[in-house]
């Protein structure tokens, strides 16, 4: 009886110590009405969500947030649950890129604990460019959760052979994030998302921007100090995924995206990439038409 008691009393105190820590893990930062927020993994995620039916979660990039997604939000949710997160550190934080606890593997592990603390069961998980790489990790270390993969554009390493093409392309990321970071220290934030956003489509892109993207870009854009690169992803972890795949790229992006699509298809069958036309990188916003009905499309089969 007396061993009864104190576990009894061992478990109340685990649950009220799990309780008071959610209850410590509190935003402090304001948050936009129309976004949700949860403690995920020791911090506050936050998170756009509407619709009804199998989720689509989506992952956005370098610079970006939940707001990105706000061309395909209410398009997919007419027929799907959407939710658009914005992952650790960027907005609604207003973060300086100083810490520890940014990285594609921690974005990762927090996507797939929302996913679990949401019981979404398993997702069309969307992620582009650098939120396709933390899709991809969620591929590797959850994939239960995952019904679809869905990755326009999206920033992944994998070994590549030691030729000229594979070395640009292998050296892109780097040099653009790189080229970031340095432009940051020089205090001229705006000056260094133009040269990174014209980098990563064309020069002239930044001013032709709407100005609610240039505001995003810019709220998010010390996020770059803490992008420490990208986790190799092997043949043998492409090889695992047993959920249907569709890669994505547009008729403007960089080429590397569709380099290392080809390299994916070395391990495994693979469809052609889709291509979105009169699109650069942003091409869920540069095309959304295009960008919806390809994704839609994929997903109602799957």
């Amino acid at each position: 009886m007396r061993r009864y008691l104190l576990a009894l009393s061992f478990a109340g105190i685990v649950c009220l110590s799990t309780q008071l820590l959610a209850q410590e893990i509190k935003p402090s930062w304001p948050i936009p009405s129309e976004i949700k927020w949860e403690a995920v993994n020791g911090y506050p995620m936050a998170y756009r969500d509407a619709g009804n039916g199998t989720p689509i979660v989506l992952v956005h990039g370098s610079t970006n947030d939940y707001r990105t997604w706000n061309a395909q939000f209410n398009v997919f949710s007419e027929t799907h649950r959407v939710i658009a997160v914005s992952l650790r550190h960027f907005y609604p934080e207003r973060w300086d890129g100083v810490g520890t606890d940014f990285s594609i593997e921690q974005h990762a592990q927090d996507v797939a604990a929302l996913i679990k603390k949401l019981n979404l069961g398993k997702v069309h998980l969307v992620g582009h460019s650098r939120g396709g790489a933390v899709a991809i990790e969620v591929a590797k270390s959850h994939p239960a959760v995952i019904r679809t993969l869905v990755l326009p554009d999206a920033s992944i390493e994998m070994p590549v052979p030691e030729t000229a093409e594979a070395k640009e392309a292998a050296g892109l990321t780097k040099k653009i994030i790189g080229t970031l970071q340095e432009n940051l220290k020089t205090g001229d934030p705006t000056r260094a998302a133009e040269v990174f956003v014209d980098m990563v489509n064309a020069p002239g892109t930044w001013p032709k921007l709407p100005e609610p993207v240039r505001e995003m870009i810019l709220v998010n854009i010390y996020t770059a100090l803490g992008d420490k690169g990208r986790p190799l992803t092997s043949c043998a972890d492409v090889k695992k995924f047993e959920f249907p795949i569709l890669l994505m790229t547009a008729d403007k992006s960089p080429k590397k995206f569709e380099f290392v699509y080809n390299e994916m298809r070395k391990c495994r069958d693979l469809p052609a990439s889709v291509v979105i036309p009169n699109a650069g990188h942003a091409m869920q916003r540069n095309n959304p038409e295009a960008f919806n009905k390809a994704t839609l499309a994929f997903v109602s089969q799957n």
